[in-house]
Protein backbone atom coordinates (compact mmCIF):
# COMPACT_ATOMS: atom_id res chain seq x y z
CA UNK A 1 0.00 0.00 0.00
CA UNK A 2 3.10 2.81 0.58
CA UNK A 3 4.75 1.50 -2.12
CA UNK A 4 1.24 2.14 -3.89
CA UNK A 5 1.14 5.47 -2.35
CA UNK A 6 4.78 6.56 -3.44
CA UNK A 7 4.31 5.68 -6.77
CA UNK A 8 1.41 7.83 -7.20
CA UNK A 9 3.27 10.74 -5.51
CA UNK A 10 6.28 10.21 -8.33
CA UNK A 11 3.40 9.97 -11.34
CA UNK A 12 2.02 13.00 -9.82
CA UNK A 13 4.88 14.92 -9.56
CA UNK A 14 5.87 14.13 -12.66
CA UNK A 15 2.85 15.54 -14.37
CA UNK A 16 3.29 18.75 -11.97
CA UNK A 17 6.90 19.64 -13.10
CA UNK A 18 6.24 19.04 -16.43
CA UNK A 19 2.99 21.59 -16.27
CA UNK A 20 5.10 23.93 -14.52
CA UNK A 21 8.23 23.85 -16.60
CA UNK A 22 5.88 24.56 -19.71
CA UNK A 23 3.94 27.32 -18.41
CA UNK A 24 7.45 28.87 -17.06
CA UNK A 25 9.18 28.34 -20.48
CA UNK A 26 6.04 30.00 -21.68
CA UNK A 27 5.53 32.56 -19.68
CA UNK A 28 9.50 34.05 -20.05
CA UNK A 29 9.01 33.63 -23.86
CA UNK A 30 6.08 35.85 -24.03
CA UNK A 31 7.43 38.22 -21.78
CA UNK A 32 10.26 38.22 -24.44
CA UNK A 33 7.83 39.01 -26.96
CA UNK A 34 6.10 41.24 -25.43
CA UNK A 35 3.04 40.18 -24.71
CA UNK A 36 2.72 41.63 -21.13
CA UNK A 37 1.48 44.77 -22.99
CA UNK A 38 -1.87 42.97 -24.05
CA UNK A 39 -4.84 44.48 -22.70
CA UNK A 40 -7.34 43.67 -20.25
CA UNK A 41 -4.91 41.30 -18.13
CA UNK A 42 -4.75 38.86 -21.29
CA UNK A 43 -1.07 37.91 -20.54
CA UNK A 44 -1.83 35.06 -18.18
CA UNK A 45 -4.56 33.28 -20.11
CA UNK A 46 -2.18 33.87 -23.48
CA UNK A 47 0.39 31.74 -21.51
CA UNK A 48 -2.11 28.39 -21.01
CA UNK A 49 -3.27 29.33 -24.73
CA UNK A 50 0.41 28.44 -25.72
CA UNK A 51 0.45 25.94 -23.53
CA UNK A 52 -2.62 24.15 -25.39
CA UNK A 53 -0.81 24.68 -28.35
CA UNK A 54 2.34 23.21 -27.52
CA UNK A 55 0.54 20.34 -26.54
CA UNK A 56 -1.12 19.82 -29.54
CA UNK A 57 -3.74 21.44 -28.59
CA UNK A 58 -6.42 23.78 -30.98
CA UNK A 59 -7.10 27.43 -30.48
CA UNK A 60 -10.16 29.06 -32.06
CA UNK A 61 -9.77 32.80 -32.61
CA UNK A 62 -12.41 34.81 -33.12
CA UNK A 63 -14.14 38.21 -32.19
CA UNK A 64 -16.46 41.33 -33.52
CA UNK A 65 -16.33 44.94 -34.81
CA UNK A 66 -19.04 46.08 -33.80
CA UNK A 67 -22.71 46.00 -35.74
CA UNK A 68 -20.74 46.76 -39.17
CA UNK A 69 -17.59 45.41 -38.75
CA UNK A 70 -16.16 42.31 -38.10
CA UNK A 71 -12.85 40.37 -36.94
CA UNK A 72 -11.55 37.27 -37.74
CA UNK A 73 -8.63 34.69 -37.27
CA UNK A 74 -6.88 31.71 -37.09
CA UNK A 75 -4.17 30.36 -35.93
CA UNK A 76 -2.19 26.69 -35.65
CA UNK A 77 1.79 26.48 -34.68
CA UNK A 78 2.86 24.58 -31.98
CA UNK A 79 5.60 26.08 -29.91
CA UNK A 80 8.41 23.49 -29.77
CA UNK A 81 10.60 25.34 -27.17
CA UNK A 82 7.71 24.84 -25.26
CA UNK A 83 6.71 21.03 -25.55
CA UNK A 84 10.60 20.31 -25.95
CA UNK A 85 10.51 21.41 -22.68
CA UNK A 86 8.17 19.71 -20.79
CA UNK A 87 9.03 16.40 -22.95
CA UNK A 88 12.12 16.17 -21.51
CA UNK A 89 11.11 16.66 -17.80
CA UNK A 90 8.41 13.97 -18.40
CA UNK A 91 10.97 11.98 -19.84
CA UNK A 92 13.44 12.49 -17.38
CA UNK A 93 10.68 12.04 -14.46
CA UNK A 94 10.17 8.66 -16.64
CA UNK A 95 13.44 7.25 -16.91
CA UNK A 96 14.02 8.07 -13.25
CA UNK A 97 11.13 6.27 -11.82
CA UNK A 98 10.00 3.71 -14.21
CA UNK A 99 12.75 1.15 -13.39
CA UNK A 100 11.90 0.71 -9.69
CA UNK A 101 8.53 -0.11 -11.16
CA UNK A 102 6.48 -1.71 -13.89
CA UNK A 103 7.34 0.93 -16.31
CA UNK A 104 3.51 0.17 -18.17
CA UNK A 105 1.84 0.65 -14.64
CA UNK A 106 3.79 4.25 -13.75
CA UNK A 107 2.86 5.44 -17.05
CA UNK A 108 -0.81 4.61 -16.52
CA UNK A 109 -0.79 6.24 -13.41
CA UNK A 110 0.74 9.39 -15.07
CA UNK A 111 -1.42 9.34 -17.95
CA UNK A 112 -4.56 9.18 -15.27
CA UNK A 113 -3.19 12.36 -13.16
CA UNK A 114 -2.42 13.78 -16.69
CA UNK A 115 -5.92 14.26 -17.46
CA UNK A 116 -7.55 16.27 -15.07
CA UNK A 117 -4.33 18.54 -15.12
CA UNK A 118 -4.72 19.23 -18.73
CA UNK A 119 -8.77 19.66 -18.71
CA UNK A 120 -7.56 22.57 -15.94
CA UNK A 121 -5.48 24.22 -18.58
CA UNK A 122 -7.93 23.85 -21.32
CA UNK A 123 -10.87 25.00 -19.61
CA UNK A 124 -8.77 27.97 -18.57
CA UNK A 125 -7.15 29.36 -21.85
CA UNK A 126 -9.81 31.79 -23.23
CA UNK A 127 -9.77 35.62 -23.14
CA UNK A 128 -11.19 38.09 -24.71
CA UNK A 129 -9.29 41.77 -25.22
CA UNK A 130 -9.83 44.90 -27.74
CA UNK A 131 -7.88 45.41 -30.48
CA UNK A 132 -7.01 49.57 -30.59
CA UNK A 133 -7.83 50.76 -34.14
CA UNK A 134 -4.89 53.47 -33.61
CA UNK A 135 -4.42 57.23 -35.19
CA UNK A 136 -5.24 58.23 -38.41
CA UNK A 137 -7.92 57.39 -40.82
CA UNK A 138 -8.60 53.89 -39.49
CA UNK A 139 -8.87 55.46 -36.29
CA UNK A 140 -11.21 58.35 -37.28
CA UNK A 141 -13.51 55.52 -39.25
CA UNK A 142 -13.77 53.62 -36.11
CA UNK A 143 -14.34 56.71 -33.92
CA UNK A 144 -17.26 57.44 -36.70
CA UNK A 145 -18.92 54.01 -37.05
CA UNK A 146 -18.55 52.61 -33.16
CA UNK A 147 -16.12 50.02 -34.58
CA UNK A 148 -14.55 48.85 -31.01
CA UNK A 149 -12.35 45.23 -32.73
CA UNK A 150 -12.21 42.49 -29.99
CA UNK A 151 -10.51 39.50 -30.42
CA UNK A 152 -10.88 35.92 -28.47
CA UNK A 153 -9.57 33.06 -28.32
CA UNK A 154 -10.76 29.82 -26.83
CA UNK A 155 -9.58 26.23 -27.26
CA UNK A 156 -11.26 23.17 -28.38
CA UNK A 157 -11.74 21.41 -25.20
CA UNK A 158 -12.36 17.70 -26.51
CA UNK A 159 -9.83 17.75 -28.96
CA UNK A 160 -7.05 19.10 -26.90
CA UNK A 161 -7.51 16.45 -23.93
CA UNK A 162 -7.54 13.89 -26.76
CA UNK A 163 -4.12 15.43 -28.67
CA UNK A 164 -2.57 16.01 -25.27
CA UNK A 165 -2.87 12.55 -24.21
CA UNK A 166 -2.03 11.87 -26.98
CA UNK A 167 1.68 13.82 -26.97
CA UNK A 168 1.59 12.42 -23.15
CA UNK A 169 1.74 9.09 -24.44
CA UNK A 170 3.99 9.38 -27.26
CA UNK A 171 6.71 11.28 -24.91
CA UNK A 172 6.55 8.00 -22.44
CA UNK A 173 6.62 5.74 -25.38
CA UNK A 174 10.00 7.39 -27.37
CA UNK A 175 11.11 7.70 -23.88
CA UNK A 176 10.85 3.62 -23.06
CA UNK A 177 12.21 3.13 -27.35
CA UNK A 178 14.91 5.23 -26.60
CA UNK A 179 16.22 4.53 -23.55
CA UNK A 180 17.98 1.29 -22.84
CA UNK A 181 17.07 1.26 -19.00
CA UNK A 182 13.34 0.37 -19.50
CA UNK A 183 12.22 -3.18 -21.31
CA UNK A 184 10.69 -3.19 -24.67
CA UNK A 185 8.79 -5.96 -26.17
CA UNK A 186 11.01 -8.37 -28.03
CA UNK A 187 9.67 -6.96 -31.66
CA UNK A 188 10.77 -3.10 -30.98
CA UNK A 189 14.37 -4.19 -29.76
CA UNK A 190 15.73 -3.83 -33.30
CA UNK A 191 14.04 0.02 -33.22
CA UNK A 192 16.09 1.16 -30.09
CA UNK A 193 19.11 2.15 -31.34
CA UNK A 194 18.22 4.44 -34.46
CA UNK A 195 15.79 5.75 -31.88
CA UNK A 196 18.16 6.71 -29.83
CA UNK A 197 20.12 8.36 -32.92
CA UNK A 198 17.36 10.45 -33.91
CA UNK A 199 16.15 11.61 -30.67
CA UNK A 200 19.83 12.61 -30.45
CA UNK A 201 20.59 14.36 -33.95
CA UNK A 202 17.08 16.75 -33.03
CA UNK A 203 18.15 17.62 -29.55
CA UNK A 204 21.99 18.00 -31.30
CA UNK A 205 20.50 20.46 -33.58
CA UNK A 206 18.42 22.24 -30.70
CA UNK A 207 21.59 22.61 -28.52
CA UNK A 208 23.46 23.86 -31.77
CA UNK A 209 19.94 26.64 -32.36
CA UNK A 210 20.39 27.63 -28.92
CA UNK A 211 24.33 27.90 -28.71
CA UNK A 212 23.79 30.24 -31.90
CA UNK A 213 21.11 32.31 -30.74
CA UNK A 214 22.63 33.32 -27.21
CA UNK A 215 25.70 34.59 -29.65
CA UNK A 216 23.30 36.90 -31.47
CA UNK A 217 21.24 37.65 -28.20
CA UNK A 218 24.28 38.77 -26.94
CA UNK A 219 26.76 40.36 -29.80
CA UNK A 220 24.13 41.52 -32.46
CA UNK A 221 21.40 43.44 -30.20
CA UNK A 222 17.30 42.52 -30.73
CA UNK A 223 17.58 40.27 -27.38
CA UNK A 224 14.08 40.12 -26.65
CA UNK A 225 13.21 38.94 -29.55
CA UNK A 226 16.12 36.41 -29.95
CA UNK A 227 15.01 35.31 -26.21
CA UNK A 228 11.83 34.84 -27.95
CA UNK A 229 12.30 32.16 -30.77
CA UNK A 230 14.57 30.45 -28.04
CA UNK A 231 12.33 30.29 -25.41
CA UNK A 232 8.93 29.51 -27.94
CA UNK A 233 9.95 28.53 -31.18
CA UNK A 234 13.70 27.33 -31.95
CA UNK A 235 12.84 24.09 -32.90
CA UNK A 236 10.06 25.16 -35.61
CA UNK A 237 13.33 27.04 -37.02
CA UNK A 238 16.48 24.40 -36.52
CA UNK A 239 14.52 21.24 -37.33
CA UNK A 240 12.80 22.69 -40.89
CA UNK A 241 16.31 23.86 -41.62
CA UNK A 242 18.30 20.87 -40.95
CA UNK A 243 15.73 19.56 -43.61
CA UNK A 244 16.48 22.28 -45.81
CA UNK A 245 20.14 21.31 -45.69
CA UNK A 246 18.98 17.76 -46.96
CA UNK A 247 17.72 19.70 -49.85
CA UNK A 248 13.70 19.80 -48.86
CA UNK A 249 11.89 22.58 -49.91
CA UNK A 250 9.12 24.82 -47.56
CA UNK A 251 6.20 27.04 -48.98
CA UNK A 252 5.62 30.28 -46.86
CA UNK A 253 4.74 33.84 -47.03
CA UNK A 254 4.98 36.89 -44.10
CA UNK A 255 2.28 39.93 -44.61
CA UNK A 256 1.45 42.40 -41.82
CA UNK A 257 2.42 42.79 -38.25
CA UNK A 258 2.12 39.57 -37.03
CA UNK A 259 4.47 39.22 -33.62
CA UNK A 260 5.50 35.29 -34.28
CA UNK A 261 9.17 35.78 -33.88
CA UNK A 262 11.62 34.28 -36.46
CA UNK A 263 14.83 34.95 -37.55
CA UNK A 264 16.19 38.31 -39.77
CA UNK A 265 17.02 35.77 -42.67
CA UNK A 266 13.60 33.75 -43.31
CA UNK A 267 11.20 36.66 -42.69
CA UNK A 268 13.20 38.88 -45.50
CA UNK A 269 12.52 35.80 -47.90
CA UNK A 270 9.16 34.65 -46.96
CA UNK A 271 8.07 38.29 -46.89
CA UNK A 272 6.54 38.84 -49.96
CA UNK A 273 3.57 39.24 -52.38
CA UNK A 274 3.22 36.23 -53.36
CA UNK A 275 4.17 32.53 -52.12
CA UNK A 276 7.90 32.10 -51.80
CA UNK A 277 9.70 28.67 -52.27
CA UNK A 278 12.07 28.59 -48.80
CA UNK A 279 15.14 26.40 -49.71
CA UNK A 280 19.15 26.54 -49.63
CA UNK A 281 18.85 28.16 -53.03
CA UNK A 282 16.31 31.27 -52.18
CA UNK A 283 18.86 31.51 -48.55
CA UNK A 284 21.78 31.98 -50.38
CA UNK A 285 20.68 35.13 -52.74
CA UNK A 286 20.39 36.62 -49.15
CA UNK A 287 23.52 35.06 -47.26
CA UNK A 288 25.79 32.84 -48.90
CA UNK A 289 27.09 30.93 -45.52
CA UNK A 290 23.74 29.56 -46.00
CA UNK A 291 25.70 26.71 -47.55
CA UNK A 292 27.87 25.17 -44.64
CA UNK A 293 24.19 23.55 -44.11
CA UNK A 294 25.10 20.83 -46.12
CA UNK A 295 28.19 19.93 -44.30
CA UNK A 296 26.21 20.91 -41.03
CA UNK A 297 23.61 18.13 -42.22
CA UNK A 298 26.08 15.50 -43.61
CA UNK A 299 28.14 15.55 -40.02
CA UNK A 300 24.70 14.87 -38.26
CA UNK A 301 23.51 12.48 -40.01
CA UNK A 302 27.03 10.36 -40.16
CA UNK A 303 27.36 10.91 -36.22
CA UNK A 304 23.70 9.20 -36.04
CA UNK A 305 24.62 6.55 -37.96
CA UNK A 306 27.61 6.05 -35.77
CA UNK A 307 26.17 6.02 -32.58
CA UNK A 308 23.21 3.39 -33.78
CA UNK A 309 25.70 1.45 -35.40
CA UNK A 310 27.18 1.06 -32.06
CA UNK A 311 24.25 0.25 -29.83
CA UNK A 312 23.31 -2.15 -32.37
CA UNK A 313 24.03 -6.07 -32.93
CA UNK A 314 27.59 -6.71 -33.41
CA UNK A 315 25.93 -9.43 -36.22
CA UNK A 316 23.59 -7.00 -37.95
CA UNK A 317 24.41 -6.29 -41.61
CA UNK A 318 25.74 -3.66 -42.64
CA UNK A 319 22.86 -3.24 -45.32
CA UNK A 320 20.38 -3.50 -43.08
CA UNK A 321 21.60 -1.29 -40.72
CA UNK A 322 21.28 1.41 -43.45
CA UNK A 323 18.23 0.69 -44.46
CA UNK A 324 16.85 0.98 -41.24
CA UNK A 325 19.33 4.32 -40.46
CA UNK A 326 17.40 5.66 -43.66
CA UNK A 327 13.88 4.55 -42.56
CA UNK A 328 14.32 6.14 -38.94
CA UNK A 329 15.30 9.35 -40.42
CA UNK A 330 12.77 9.40 -42.92
CA UNK A 331 10.03 9.11 -39.75
CA UNK A 332 11.83 11.91 -38.54
CA UNK A 333 11.55 14.51 -40.77
CA UNK A 334 8.02 13.15 -41.19
CA UNK A 335 7.82 14.24 -38.03
CA UNK A 336 9.46 17.18 -38.37
CA UNK A 337 7.11 18.30 -41.45
CA UNK A 338 3.94 17.58 -39.74
CA UNK A 339 4.75 19.53 -36.15
CA UNK A 340 6.81 22.57 -37.91
CA UNK A 341 3.86 23.68 -39.69
CA UNK A 342 2.61 27.19 -39.35
CA UNK A 343 -0.44 28.98 -40.34
CA UNK A 344 -2.19 31.96 -39.02
CA UNK A 345 -4.29 34.95 -40.57
CA UNK A 346 -6.37 38.22 -38.69
CA UNK A 347 -8.52 40.34 -40.58
CA UNK A 348 -10.87 43.56 -40.29
CA UNK A 349 -13.61 43.44 -42.54
CA UNK A 350 -16.12 46.83 -42.74
CA UNK A 351 -20.07 45.29 -43.94
CA UNK A 352 -18.47 42.11 -45.04
CA UNK A 353 -15.86 43.89 -47.84
CA UNK A 354 -12.24 42.20 -47.26
CA UNK A 355 -9.42 43.41 -44.68
CA UNK A 356 -9.42 46.77 -44.11
CA UNK A 357 -5.61 46.87 -43.16
CA UNK A 358 -4.05 49.48 -41.25
CA UNK A 359 -1.84 47.41 -39.89
CA UNK A 360 -4.57 45.23 -38.52
CA UNK A 361 -4.72 42.12 -40.83
CA UNK A 362 -1.90 40.06 -41.63
CA UNK A 363 -0.82 36.19 -43.19
CA UNK A 364 1.94 33.88 -42.34
CA UNK A 365 2.22 30.35 -42.97
CA UNK A 366 4.82 27.93 -43.81
CA UNK A 367 4.12 24.34 -44.95
CA UNK A 368 6.72 21.37 -46.24
CA UNK A 369 6.65 19.88 -48.97
CA UNK A 370 6.27 16.80 -47.55
CA UNK A 371 7.09 13.47 -49.60
CA UNK A 372 9.95 15.00 -51.54
CA UNK A 373 11.63 15.88 -48.24
CA UNK A 374 10.84 12.03 -46.81
CA UNK A 375 12.22 10.85 -49.95
CA UNK A 376 15.38 13.13 -49.77
CA UNK A 377 15.92 12.14 -45.80
CA UNK A 378 15.73 8.23 -46.81
CA UNK A 379 18.49 8.46 -49.19
CA UNK A 380 20.12 10.88 -46.49
CA UNK A 381 19.67 8.08 -44.18
CA UNK A 382 20.87 4.97 -45.83
CA UNK A 383 24.29 6.96 -46.78
CA UNK A 384 24.56 7.73 -43.76
CA UNK A 385 23.78 4.64 -42.12
CA UNK A 386 26.65 2.56 -44.31
CA UNK A 387 29.10 5.54 -43.47
CA UNK A 388 28.03 5.19 -39.91
CA UNK A 389 28.49 1.73 -39.88
CA UNK A 390 31.72 1.11 -41.86
CA UNK A 391 32.82 3.80 -39.81
CA UNK A 392 31.71 1.71 -36.41
CA UNK A 393 33.81 -1.35 -37.77
CA UNK A 394 37.28 0.44 -36.93
CA UNK A 395 35.65 0.81 -33.44
CA UNK A 396 34.68 -2.56 -32.74
CA UNK A 397 34.93 -4.63 -35.75
CA UNK A 398 32.10 -6.67 -34.99
CA UNK A 399 29.92 -4.00 -35.86
CA UNK A 400 28.08 -5.62 -39.23
CA UNK A 401 30.54 -8.79 -38.70
CA UNK A 402 30.20 -12.19 -36.69
CA UNK A 403 31.71 -11.07 -33.29
CA UNK A 404 30.11 -11.45 -30.29
CA UNK A 405 27.04 -9.78 -29.31
CA UNK A 406 27.14 -5.96 -28.34
CA UNK A 407 27.91 -6.09 -24.30
CA UNK A 408 25.44 -2.82 -23.66
CA UNK A 409 22.14 -3.85 -25.11
CA UNK A 410 20.15 -5.61 -23.27
CA UNK A 411 19.08 -9.31 -22.42
CA UNK A 412 17.27 -10.28 -26.22
CA UNK A 413 18.92 -7.48 -28.31
CA UNK A 414 20.54 -8.84 -30.97
CA UNK A 415 18.96 -12.34 -32.11
CA UNK A 416 16.84 -11.53 -34.75
CA UNK A 417 17.39 -8.04 -34.42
Amino acid sequence: MVRTLREWLHALAAVLATFLTMLCTAALGLAAAGATALPAGAFPRVVLATVVAALGGTVTLDGHAGDLAGSRGDLTVMPLSVALAGALVLAAAFRRHAPGTHPGAYAARILVLWLPALLTVSLTAHHTFTVPLGEGTLGDLGEILGLSPEIGFTTDVPVTVLLGLVWAAGVLALTALASRALPLPRPLVAARPVAYAMVGLLLVCFAVGAVIGLVVAATRGHPARTLAVLLLGLPNVVWPVFTLGLGARWDGRVDGPFGLPMPRLLDEVLRTPEVSTLDLGALARHDGRVWWLVVVDAVLVLSAGYAAALRSPARLPLWRHAVRTGLALAVTVLAVCAVCRISAHYGLSLIGVGDLGGGLSGVLFLRPRVWPAVGLALAWGLAGGLLGGLAARRVRPSVGGRGRRAPFLPHGGGKGS
